[in-house]
């Protein structure tokens, strides 16, 4: 039956196959075979295909191995509907499907001996219902997650003796949360419909609970301060519901609790003091609950923790008052969206363990003080979308660990230091929209070039510190460029809750952040728009081997365009209202990664490339008011798939499908026709210089008064 199965998956994966592959018809003992266990009769056991490259429609055969008891297909590409044949091996006491693409009903209730039930991150669909109590009875672990399952919960588990781990998250699960919920180790029910209040009686005296996650369902009152019965708790979230009135002292009676979570709900602003008693407390959530004033002093006397998210409430001080600079162990700051104001403090430097600093969306002024250069273990640096001044320090070229800069957003001026090309970990740097000014420095284009130690660094720490930021996934998501093809679909994951930890966690860990995507693994990025940047391109961005992005539009750049450039491995480039001239280089036309291309509103002039052509990737071009560009668009290749959109302003090219050779064989009405065009279009490169710079003030005047009115939060 094994060799029967080798051959099934090898038909439907023809590259990259599993461990499938190796299994050899010449050895007679497949208990030996990667993948395969065997019991002490020498019967097949066990098979974990797990992350084996497996494609297509299930295998129909599995209930050939009679003695068959666990079976591990997480981690693939399998589709369509559960085989009835799965539903006849009925000796299995481990069944995982997870991460794949099963869909249709889910019924395994002929598999009565199961322990453990993994169809997590699939397509199922409809009421599962009609499985329970038939495979209750040995039923230890549960995980359902990420489907779209329906129905009432009430009573489901009821005839489940054994079950202590109960994952049902991000389905559309209806009703009241379990009353009989705290006899689980473990019970996730966060993102589906339920919706009431929580009993008092939900937390018995003997309450097992370690993990509780009822997130963004619709519940609402009270919480109860019962809750205190459940001494073993260690993870408690309750994001994103209706819960009001006081935060449950109760809470302080759990001494071994790690992780608290109360965020977009409308408690009360006192934090009871009890917490205090909760020595292991590492982090605390309670964003987006319309707290203002100042931040509660109880938050600094926590000193174990090491993330604090306190985004988008309306904090206006406290953070030197309430001590959590103070704090020993702090990793992650996030104090984003809130009204904060006056220059950023200098002590935040005392914090040797700091890691990620959100200050976003505030109303911080004033210099970035020199002393962050100090942040030697820093990742994540967000200041954006502030009122800050001054230049940017040249001791931010300390920071060898930094992965994002984003300072977009404010009115810093002077120019961008040459120390930034120290920080050869930053992949992702947005300083647009402020008052820089003076050349980019040539330094520039070492950052980013070696990654490689801060991403093992993660690695080996499985993603912490950075893993919690993404518990509120809107604090991340702007990181990511809106509005470029080949960032849409990253954006939106970033966007989507579900996706979004995952998504952040391989980005900071260096891997592809969708897997089998054609991304490059950096995804690195640089985007300087809109500031007063003048000079060239410098040359040595043809070493920027990571660099997939490369927005500098809306400055006042100039000169010719590097050849070298079309060494970068870009998806993205926008030189767009600067005054570059000269030929367009014919090596932009081998960057065949190229998505969006945008080199409008400058003063290049000569033919236009040929080769553009061979960039077959490309969905979006514009050339437009480039009025000495020559040539023709051609009917065929890549360039006639735009429309006169992408060369409006340009009287000098052409749609003829004749080559450039054409020119000599034309009639002389043509020339004088020619001669006139040229004519033309001086006259209009001069209209078009003098209109660039009344909308260049324009457009600064609009963004100026955008930035001063603007509130994302």
């Amino acid at each position: 039956m094994l060799l029967q199965l080798k051959k099934f998956f090898q038909a439907q994966n023809p590259l990259n196959r599993g461990v499938y592959d190796g299994w050899s018809e010449s050895d007679a003992a497949p208990c030996r075979w990667a993948g395969v266990g065997c019991d002490g009769a020498g019967r097949v056991s066990s098979l974990d295909l797990s992350s084996s490259n497996i494609y297509g429609p299930a295998f129909g055969n599995f209930s050939l191995l009679p003695r068959l008891k666990r079976l591990d297909l997480s981690a693939n590409s399998i589709n369509g509907p559960l085989h009835d044949d799965l539903r006849r091996c009925g000796h299995l006491q481990y069944l995982n499907l997870s991460n794949n693409f099963f869909d249709g009903v889910l019924d395994v209730s002929s598999l009565t001996k199961l322990h453990v039930l993994d169809v997590s991150q699939n397509r199922f669909q409809g009421r599962i219902n009609g499985n329970f109590p038939a495979i209750c009875g040995n039923l230890m672990f549960l995980s359902v997650s990420g489907n779209n399952l329906s129905g009432d919960v009430d009573g489901m588990f009821d005839g489940c003796p054994r079950l202590r781990y109960v994952d049902i998250s991000w389905n559309s699960f209806s009703g009241s949360v379990l009353l009989g919920a705290s006899r689980f180790t473990h019970f996730i029910a966060n993102n589906n419909n339920f919706t009431g209040m929580i009993s008092r009686s939900m937390f018995s005296t003997r309450c097992n609970l370690q993990t509780l996650n009822v997130g963004s369902n619709y519940l609402f009152g009270e919480f109860p301060g019962s809750v205190s019965n459940c001494t073993t708790l260690k993870f408690l979230s309750l994001w994103d519901n209706g819960f009001r009135g006081a935060i449950p002292s109760g809470i302080g009676a759990i001494t071994g609790l790690e992780f608290l979570v109360l965020g977009s709900n409308r408690f009360g602003t006192d934090i009871p003091l009890e917490l205090k008693n909760c020595s292991r407390l590492k982090y605390i959530d309670i964003s987006d609950n319309g707290f203002g004033g100042e931040i509660q002093p109880v938050i600094g006397e926590l000193t174990s923790l090491t993330s604090i998210v306190l985004r988008e409430n309306n904090y206006t001080a406290g953070i030197d008052s309430s001590g959590i600079l103070q704090l020993p162990n702090l990793t992650m700051l996030d104090l984003g969206c809130n009204s904060f104001s006056g220059e950023l403090r200098s002590n935040f430097s005392r914090i040797a363990s700091i890691t990620v600093i959100m200050l976003a969306e505030n109303n911080f002024s004033g210099p970035i003080p020199p002393e962050y250069g100090l942040f030697v273990r820093l990742q994540i640096l967000d200041l954006s979308q502030n009122s800050l001044s001054g230049q940017i320090p040249p001791e931010i070229g300390n920071l060898t660990s930094l992965l994002l800069l984003t300072l977009d957003g404010n009115q810093i001026s002077g120019q961008i230091p040459k120390e930034i090309g120290n920080c050869t970990s930053l992949l992702w740097l947005n300083i647009a929209e402020n008052q820089l000014s003076g050349e980019i420095p040539p330094e520039i284009t070492a950052i980013g070039s070696n990654p490689d130690p801060t991403f093992m660094k993660n690695r080996k720490n499985q993603g912490e510190p950075l893993e919690p930021i993404t518990t509120n996934c809107e604090g991340v998501s702007h990181w990511v460029p809106a509005n470029y093809p080949e960032y849409n679909f990253i954006n939106l994951q970033m966007k989507t809750p579900m996706y979004c930890r995952t998504v952040w966690i391989r980005l900071a860990t260096g891997y592809q952040p969708i897997p089998m995507a054609s991304f490059d693994e950096g995804l690195g990025f640089i985007v300087l728009s809109g500031n007063q940047l003048s000079g060239k391109i410098p040359a040595a961005i043809g070493t920027m081997s990571n660099l997939s992005m490369l927005l500098l539009d809306r400055n006042q750049l100039s000169g010719n365009i590097p050849p070298e450039i079309g060494q970068v491995p870009l998806d993205d480039l926008n030189i767009s209202h600067n005054y570059f001239s000269g030929n367009i280089p014919s090596m932009i036309g081998q960057m065949d990664s190229l998505v969006s291309l945008d080199l409008s509103w400058n003063n290049f002039s000569g033919p236009l490339p040929a080769s553009l052509n061979q960039l077959t990737r490309l969905t979006k071009f514009n050339v437009s008011y480039n009025p000495l560009l020559s040539g023709n668009t051609t009917r065929t290749g890549q360039l006639s798939t735009f429309d006169e959109n992408s060369f409006l302003g340009d009287p000098l090219l052409s749609s003829s499908s004749s080559g450039s050779n054409s020119t000599q064989s034309e009639s002389s009405s043509y020339d004088a026709e020619k001669r006139e065009d040229i004519f033309v279009a001086g006259v209009a490169f001069l209209v078009f210089m003098l209109i660039t710079f009344v909308v260049r003030e324009l457009h600064y005047f609009i963004y100026l008064y955008a930035v001063a009115s603007r509130k994302l939060c």
